[in-house]
């Protein structure tokens, strides 16, 4: 029998994969040979366990016992992992240990509480406030459910009876949703039958809302939610509840499942999706770990010797590291997404940018700005009720203390707002016992800061006060429980304001340039040089060797190649400005009266030039209207999301209306010379943003770390906000150009059909695979570059011991490209530039994987030798 081939450890190259009921696990059994040829290492899996009905995610589990059975259940789980053993390829599989999906009538842990409240032994999974500041709320969860008034439900005859509980019992149904009733209600109950609680008639009416009144729970319209919930959501979700994974019996519960499978030898290794939403970080991370150190001896074969590998989706804020002692491999990637975006853009063109966005959309070009407005709406709209409870457990603090004790709770509210206002980071990580560590240390100070100038001066003094409590000072040991309390409110309501805040509504108000607002970017930074980009990358090295590497997830706001396209506009900042006075000109027949804004009309043609298709012809019709379709479903989720002139909670249905319209015409209307010139646009950056978007990809592919890669972005990734970024691939096509087996350089004659990218990706990974510990142990040396365009050369060296690769690279190729349709580089741009590799390496003859080239590096190694596209790959002889 053929011994299956081992599994890398760490993980080589990882893909990410989506699966749903419409690509279940068996959907990826024919993938794997595939898979292995391009050169992955790991599948890295969406969530697995059972999610609600029709998820196209799986973060929103009901059950965390099972494995989705949408998707196969475990018996397909078990037989793709076979498919992926067989070849030598393991598995890495996202967790989500924040939260659970409510609501509806399928996740019986929650159904179980509704039913006996706090009696219930599931009421000390979820993170709820049985004793809030509102008395009617006492030992029962508001339901902020219907959606309409309470009253109105009521009335209305949509609050009916039912015998669908659990086991026969009795409930209340409101469309989708299942609300159980007490057990002891039944006899009551029976004795009238349930027709005599028919909230049409005023007698049925009053009987149904004193039942109700009864229950474990309160029924509200959905909007009150951010003003008087009492339970933790994700982020502003009502059917996303909150987990206290601190209970060692909740951790038990929830992971027995991917624990067992992964002593099985079936799973290799976690992405644990935002942990920065659990009330202690760090003790998840140990727990976790410690867990996963302790089955590993119980794994199969060779696996008993391979340590977990574990991945945290962590955002991180400008100067802010993860925390060395988790017991983590590191973050997921979006750090690196930042680095690379931030190096491809031109720092010459953010002024012009800047002051374009201003003109048009009279909004700030300073992102800072932007973002404190935002931080306020979304705190005042959304997260009022967790702000209160914030609120309620300093001002209990306060009062412990006759120095602190008149302090009113109005004022720490108010200081507490303009703290949150200005957070530079999604949270600390303090305690009530230890204080906060020096990272955290300085990211209170800038917001401390940045809030002594913009509060009141009569509650200045408050913002010391808040300092101390929330960890600035080690408080007296009868205080500690007090003082962890309001700090893991306060940490656990930055977390949330900061994702929606920023990520959420400030991102899509802020214009200045697409590229630079995407998951996880310090958007302020519009761009890096060379020398601070190798800085990060050694950092990143030092701490977190396998962190993961990534350019595109399932949650980037547009796709990995939109943005190098887009990136492409910081080096053409005039001829873009004027491109967009020209559109605007053109266009002023298909707006309607002050709709959409000048700010919401530029930011489509940034979307229009960025996720134009590579092979749409403007004068294709269907092609053009089914681009016109995808665009059209960014852009209501644009708007809404910016929460400017409408929004999901009360849509503004004529303003949608008239921008659509401006969209739909732009892109459908026979003969449009306005089409026509923003295709030829998006065709005159084409080249050079397939250049950035291949630098890209083998930065990702070389630097140190695990590089992933998300499904279907080995060919050009335009896509769009989710769902678009979720649409099927086309594995057919991808799996046709890897066995035609060109080289990147035979590629590039036809580098719109994206089979150059993926050559670059199996050329890359072929080398990772024949020389493992070289891209996972090899030091990473930054090569100096000296001439006319050594700014914009980014080169660099793996070594160990005798093995090498030396990666070359040429960003800002905009007006360097041979010819606007070209990925080739004039043979004498670079004559007088040269790169010095470490003198271990000079006198080696080394060959471009890309090219099949060889180059002898010297001392002083003419550039044009390796450069004749923007990127080279240099490897030792086979």
């Amino acid at each position: 029998m053929t011994q299956a081939p081992a599994i890398a450890a760490p993980p080589r190259a990882t893909m990410r994969l989506q699966f749903h009921k419409d690509f279940p696990f068996a959907s990826a059994i024919p993938l794997v040979p595939y898979l292995k040829r391009l050169g992955i290492s790991h599948l890295y899996s969406s969530p697995i366990l059972t999610a609600r009905a029709g998820s196209n995610h799986g973060y929103d589990v009901i059950d965390p016992t099972t494995v989705n059975p949408e998707l196969g259940g475990e018996e397909g789980f078990r037989a793709l992992v076979a498919t992926l053993r067989a070849e030598g390829l393991g598995v890495v599989v996202d967790i989500v240990p924040n939260h659970m999906a409510v609501g509806g009538d399928d996740n019986e842990w929650w159904l179980d509480v509704l039913t006996y409240g706090r009696g219930s032994r599931f009421a000390h999974f979820f993170d709820i406030d049985w004793e809030p500041a509102d008395p009617a709320l006492h030992g029962k969860i508001l339901l902020p459910t219907l959606g309409m008034s309470y009253g109105e439900a009521l009335a209305s005859g949509d609050l009916k009876l039912t015998r669908e509980g659990k086991r026969g019992g009795l409930a209340l149904r409101y469309a989708d949703h299942l609300f159980p009733l007490r057990p002891m209600d039944r006899q009551a109950i029976e004795e009238v039958g349930v027709d005599a609680y028919d909230g049409t008639t005023e007698d049925g009416r009053a009987r149904l809302h004193e039942l109700l009144e009864k229950q474990n729970w309160r029924l509200a319209h959905w909007m009150v939610a951010g003003d008087e919930i009492n339970w933790r959501r994700f982020f502003d979700v009502n059917e996303l509840a909150g987990l206290r994974i601190g209970d060692i019996a909740v951790f038990e519960a929830t992971h027995e499942k991917l624990l067992g499978l992964y002593a099985e030898g079936l799973i290799d290794g976690f992405r644990v999706d935002h942990i920065d939403g659990l009330a202690d970080p760090a003790l998840y991370a140990r727990r976790l770990r410690e867990h996963l150190d302790r089955l590993q001896p119980e794994r199969p074969g060779g696996l008993a010797t391979q340590k977990a590998y574990l991945v945290v989706e962590k955002i991180l804020g400008p100067g802010e590291e993860l925390a060395a002692d988790w017991g983590v491999d590191g973050a997921s990637g979006y750090d690196f997404m930042d680095d690379v975006s931030q190096l491809l853009h031109d720092a010459d063109g953010e002024e012009k940018l800047g002051a374009l966005w201003a003109e048009l959309s009279g909004r700030p070009a300073d992102f800072h700005a932007e973002e404190e407005i935002a931080r306020r709406e979304i705190l005042d709209r959304s997260f009022s009720a967790q702000l209160d409870q914030a609120t309620t457990a300093l001002h209990a603090l306060a009062r412990l203390d006759y120095h602190t004790r008149d302090t009113p709770k109005a004022a720490i509210r108010r200081a507490l707002t303009e703290l949150l206002a200005h957070f530079p980071a999604y949270r600390t990580y303090a305690s009530g016992g230890s204080g906060r560590t020096d990272s955290d240390k300085a990211l209170f100070s800038r917001a401390l800061a940045k809030a002594r100038q913009s509060i009141m001066p009569s509650d200045a003094p408050v913002l010391d006060l808040l300092d101390g409590w929330l960890g600035g000072e080690v408080g007296p040991a009868d205080q500690q429980a007090l003082r962890d309390r309001a700090i893991q409110r306060f940490q656990q309501l930055s977390a949330p304001v900061a994702a929606k805040a920023v990520e959420d509504t400030a991102f899509y108000r802020h214009g200045k340039l697409l590229s630079r607002t995407d998951v996880g970017f310090d958007v302020a930074t519009f761009a890096i040089d060379v020398a601070t980009f190798h800085k990060k990358t050694a950092a990143r090295q030092a701490r977190f060797p396998n962190a993961m590497l990534t350019t595109a997830t399932h949650d980037h706001k547009r796709g990995e190649d939109v943005r190098a396209r887009l990136a492409v506009l910081s080096e053409i900042p005039d001829e873009w400005a004027a491109a967009v006075r020209r559109w605007r000109e053109a266009a002023a027949p298909l707006r309607a009266e002050n709709a959409p804004s000048p700010g919401d009309e530029a930011i489509l043609y940034q979307t229009l030039v960025g996720a134009w298709p590579l092979d749409l012809s403007p004068d294709d019709l269907d092609g053009c209207k089914a681009f016109a379709e995808r665009v059209a479903g960014w852009q209501e989720k644009a708007l809404r999301e910016a929460k400017l002139a409408t929004d999901w909670s009360a849509p503004n249905e004529p303003y949608e209306a008239a921008a659509r319209t401006l969209l739909m015409t732009l892109l459908t209307e026979p003969g449009s010379a306005l089409r026509a010139d923003v295709a030829a646009f998006a065709r005159r950056i084409g080249a050079a943003g397939a250049a950035n978007g291949l630098i890209q990809t083998l930065l990702r592919l070389t630097a140190p770390g695990v590089p992933d890669s998300y499904q279907g972005t080995e060919f050009w990734d335009q896509s769009l906000v989710d769902p678009d970024n979720r649409r099927p691939v086309d594995y057919a096509a991808r799996q046709a150009a890897l066995k035609d087996g060109e080289t990147v350089a035979d590629a590039a004659s036809h580098w719109r059909d994206g089979a150059v990218k993926q050559a670059v990706m199996a050329a890359v990974l072929a080398e990772r695979a024949k020389r493992p510990r070289l891209f996972a142990e090899g030091a990473y040396t930054p090569l100096v570059a000296e001439g006319p365009n050594a700014s914009d050369v980014v080169a660099f060296a793996r070594t160990l011991g005798d093995e090498s690769v030396v990666i070359v690279a040429l960003r800002n190729v905009s007006a360097r490209l041979n010819d606007g349709d070209s990925l080739w580089l004039p043979p004498t741009l670079l004559r007088d530039d040269h790169i010095a590799p470490p003198s271990n390496l000079s006198g080696r003859r080394l060959i471009d994987r890309f090219s099949k080239r060889a180059i002898d590096l010297q001392a002083k190694t003419p550039l044009g030798e390796a450069l004749a596209l923007p990127i080279a790959f240099l490897a030792d002889p086979e």
